[in-house]
């Protein structure tokens, strides 16, 4: 079995570093995109495990990457976590309404956030 593919979506260097150094530590292979349209692009091509997604991005919003990868039959499998600093009650509950496994405010620990990638990892699809 191969490694998990991990996206992570963020426009912010440092939080993509810290992020990309913790997965690839942990055995996943990472992929990065900057923007939601690098994300689109991205997701399009590979079917990643996880994806670590901003929701406040200059071009595309992180809601809009959701719902395009949930709204794949070929994605299925993937899931989301949002990592965001929108953290009111209607931001997450917008975040889940378009289709996040996950909704984590930033700031956020980040042990926290790879315990709760192993389990989504480990979890088996879902046959909806």
């Amino acid at each position: 079995m191969s490694a998990p593919q991990i996206l992570i979506v963020d426009d912010e260097p440092n939080i993509v570093m810290s992020l990309e150094f913790l997965m690839r530590k942990s055995g996943y292979q990472v992929g990065i995109a900057r923007n939601g349209t690098e994300a689109l692009e991205a997701i399009d091509h590979t079917a990643f495990d996880v994806i670590l997604l901003d929701i406040m991005m200059p071009d595309v919003d992180g809601y809009h990457v959701c719902q395009h990868v949930k709204s794949r039959p070929d994605r299925q499998r993937t899931k989301v976590i949002f990592l965001s600093a929108k953290s009111k009650e209607a931001d997450i509950q917008r975040g889940y309404d378009v289709g996040a496994d996950l909704y984590i405010p930033k700031p956020f620990s980040t042990r926290q956030l790879m315990e709760k990638v192993k389990e989504l990892v480990a979890a088996p699809a879902s046959s909806t």
